[in-house]
């Protein structure tokens, strides 16, 4: 049951809500089709979020009286659009007994526009979907994807994420939204607020405080609509990987690439994959190490040779006009070989069934796949993610990498880890990888994650997003200005979701009058 609702009350709204949505979208039977619903890939046991019930609404009208029953009854509703989102809690509510409110059905693209480059889709909308739709109306456009061709389109940019063009970071290239408040009541945003106005999704802005970053990565609304930019297919497109001989060589490289990122030379999303990511994309951890223990450095060099690649592996491009592309790419050539080893693989270079750079050089490009999700297999599908975030620095690169490397080793587990550079910043992914039927794994995972998050505060690196079981750890790492920042959180969840009903405790944000655990 959820917290504080009686089970006749639970009944009650659960019959209304079924008169909503139909009977066929109200799924309660957590032995079957409450099942999708859980998460099997972090260090708590899955059904410690076992939701009450999960409810499927297909058109703002029926979120919107599924709000009003949910405010009647003080129901704890738990808004899930499309995709997965693993290794930060997946589908799974914060808390055993919440309602999942599933957006999927909710998948519309409402509008591409060629001319102006947009489009405006609904919460179910995954890149497969926007991309297929492009191709087959011959539009010249490109998306920028996730790595999981799966993921939903809003959730993943609410959630902050990141891909691999120009146009990488996904809630800076978003304009415009339609939120639906707890009280049901329909707000759009930036200039969808003015009445036939034609600029929705060209300017973010509009007139007043720009709200949109409010109903990203908390619990204050429920998006139901959502603008992007499109990038136009550009003149040309050229691919490249760079590969490093050295584990140290992440340094220098920092330092080379910082420049090259700030002045937008490189204008992608450029990843630095460590030959762990590189491996546990391409083979499972059992076919390169049979032997007790975490796999120790000299194994992971002979993985380096044996796939062609270095310790280090860097996927960028540029775009632009033929002429200007190959100019630029005399420079960046310079400056990514003076580090000494480094060798320069462009479009054609690889073997045609070279599964890394195939996938990444999709990715570069906006194609939706599902390659990377191969590193589930890794070892038993359990993984965590956590992505640190600091300056573009090489001092800060080598002291990210060993200090985690040192800790979960520490803990038994192998560092597995890439590095994305976005425009001043880089964001360190490390991955907890692990066999979630294993009591001890899944034990030492979890002491392994609280460690990196402290960890990670004493070094002053903060954490892009959060798994379910440690957002409240993350959250207080933001504690300066005597918690400033979760006491304007606070008083805003209290003013637009009086009852409470909207995600409790996502990002660490409840509401002030929850009286329930806050696991």
């Amino acid at each position: 049951m959820p917290h504080g609702v009686a089970r006749e009350d639970f009944q009650t709204a659960l019959a209304e809500i079924r008169k909503i949505v139909g009977a066929a979208w109200v799924f309660t039977d957590p032995e079957g089709d409450l099942q999708p619903y859980l998460d099997h890939m972090s260090a708590v046991p899955p059904e410690t979020r076992m939701p009450s019930a999960a409810i499927s609404a297909a058109s703002v009208a029926e979120v919107q009286a599924v709000l009003q029953v949910a405010n009647q009854y003080k129901l704890p509703l738990w808004t899930y659009g499309n995709g997965k989102n693993f290794a930060y809690g997946g589908p799974a509510p914060k808390q055993a007994g919440y309602l999942v409110l599933d957006l999927k059905r909710m998948n519309r693209i409402l509008e591409v526009n060629e001319e102006s480059g947009y489009c405006l889709v609904e919460p179910g909308v995954s890149y497969y979907q926007l991309y297929q739709h492009l191709q087959e109306k011959g539009y010249k456009l490109w998306i920028d994807c996730a790595a999981p061709g799966w993921g939903g389109m809003i959730g993943n940019a609410l959630e902050h994420g990141a891909g691999y063009t120009p146009y990488a970071d996904h809630f800076l290239f978003s304009c415009g939204m339609e939120v639906l408040l707890a009280d049901g009541q329909l707000l759009r945003t930036g200039m969808g607020a003015m009445p036939g106005n034609t600029s929705w999704q060209l300017f973010k802005y509009g007139f007043g405080p720009y709200v949109d970053g409010m109903f990203s990565q908390g619990n204050f609304g429920i998006v139901t609509k959502m603008g992007f930019w499109l990038m136009p297919v550009p003149p040309a497109y050229k691919p490249f990987m760079v590969t490093y001989e050295n584990e140290d060589d992440i340094g220098p490289l920092m330092d080379i690439l910082r420049p090259l990122k700030m002045n937008m030379v490189i204008q992608n999303g450029v990843v630095i994959e460590h030959i762990s990511y590189s491996a546990s994309v391409q083979r499972l951890r059992k076919q390169l190490w049979d032997k007790p223990g975490i796999i120790p450095d000299e194994r992971w060099r002979e993985v380096a040779k044996e796939l062609d690649l270095g310790m280090w592996n860097i996927y960028g491009a540029l775009y632009g006009l033929p002429e200007n592309v190959e100019m630029t790419w005399q420079m960046v050539q310079h400056e990514l070989t003076r580090i000494p080893g480094a060798k320069v693989y462009l479009q054609g270079d690889r073997p045609a069934d070279d599964a890394g750079w195939n996938y990444r050089e999709k990715l570069m490009r906006g194609e939706p796949n599902m390659t990377e999700f191969n590193l589930v297999n890794w070892d038993g599908g359990g993984h965590l993610n956590f992505t640190p975030m600091a300056a573009m620095t090489g001092k800060n690169a080598r002291e990210m990498f060993n200090t985690f490397k040192e800790l979960l080793n520490r803990h038994g587990f192998d560092m597995i880890c890439e590095e994305v550079a976005m425009f001043r910043t880089m964001i360190t992914l490390v991955m907890i990888m692990f066999d979630p039927r294993d009591e001890d794994a899944r034990q030492r995972a979890d002491a392994c994650s609280r460690e990196l998050v402290a960890i990670a505060k004493q070094h002053g690196y903060g954490e892009l997003k959060a798994n379910l079981t440690y957002m409240d750890i993350i959250a207080d790492m933001y504690d300066g200005q005597g918690g400033a920042l979760r006491k304007v959180n606070q008083v805003i969840k209290d003013a637009l979701d009086p009852n409470g009903i909207l995600s409790p405790g996502k990002s660490g944000i409840w509401p002030s009058n929850w009286t329930g655990p806050r696991t």
